[in-house]
């Protein structure tokens, strides 16, 4: 699976404002909770399960708009669970995992059911895509305020990829606009450099704190020069973009 790097994408949200409700089925511990992890960072509300089983059972609690489903779990195949899914979901819409060498026996069912597959390994950037084509299409949600991302007087508009401290433009590399995002995204919580390595870098945390570092130092320049500070440095634990007014 490939992690390369992405440009960020726009929020999306419920029509009521809430979370778009994912729910992530596949087998694989670790695959389940980078896709989790990802889709949290992109504003999704995020649930996983490791088995047919469970899947429906937490669907029944959780009630996601769109589930990603592995076609080959431990107990029944992602089919069975979909129709058991439907029963109280009937509108719930699923991306399906499957390997390579399954395509030819599954996609007939999968798509005589409206929905979409990727096939493993795939790109996160792939999935993203695909989820977002099905929540849009089944009129699951909207999109929020047109891309704007606002924190005080420091606004982001994630389409023109623009970010203004009052009023007055502010120039980012790709890589301070990502970052910045994902402050904005959390406002007021606390996150760590791990974290941010994380999300912003797309690598696992191994010492390398002087790059997050560095790069919130860039942006303190850009953003909080001769203005109230809105980044703040939490301790040993990390950072927190916190508005003026708080």
């Amino acid at each position: 699976m490939s992690t390369t790097v992405r440009q960020p994408l726009q929020v999306l949200a419920r029509a009521d404002g809430t979370a778009v409700r994912v729910l992530v089925v596949d087998d694989e511990p670790v695959l389940a909770e980078m896709l989790a992890s990802v889709l949290r960072y992109e504003g999704f509300e995020v649930m996983t399960a490791g088995d047919g089983e469970s899947a429906v059972r937490t669907a029944r609690d959780f009630g996601p708009d769109a589930v990603i489903l592995d076609v080959m779990l431990p107990d029944f195949d992602g089919l069975t669970v979909l129709r058991r899914l439907r029963v109280h979901s009937p509108n719930v819409c699923v991306l399906f995992l499957t390997a390579k060498d399954a395509v030819e026996d599954r996609i007939a069912g999968i798509t005589a059911g409206g929905d979409d597959y990727v096939t493993k390994p795939f790109s996160l950037a792939e999935v993203l895509a695909r989820l977002r084509g099905l929540v849009r299409r089944a009129g699951v949600t909207r999109q929020a305020a047109s891309g704007q991302l606002e924190a005080g007087d420091l606004t982001m508009d994630e389409d023109a990829r623009e970010v203004r401290r009052g009023g007055q433009l502010v120039e980012l590399t790709a890589t301070e606009f990502e970052l910045l995002r994902y402050l904005m995204l959390n406002p007021r919580r606390v996150l760590s450099k791990a974290q941010i390595l994380d999300r912003v870098w797309h690598y696992d945390f191994g010492g390398q704190a002087h790059v997050v570092e560095l790069y919130i130092s860039y942006l303190r320049k850009k953003i909080d020069a001769g203005r109230e500070p809105l980044i703040h440095t939490v301790r040993g634990v990390g950072y927190v973009l916190r508005p003026a007014a708080d």
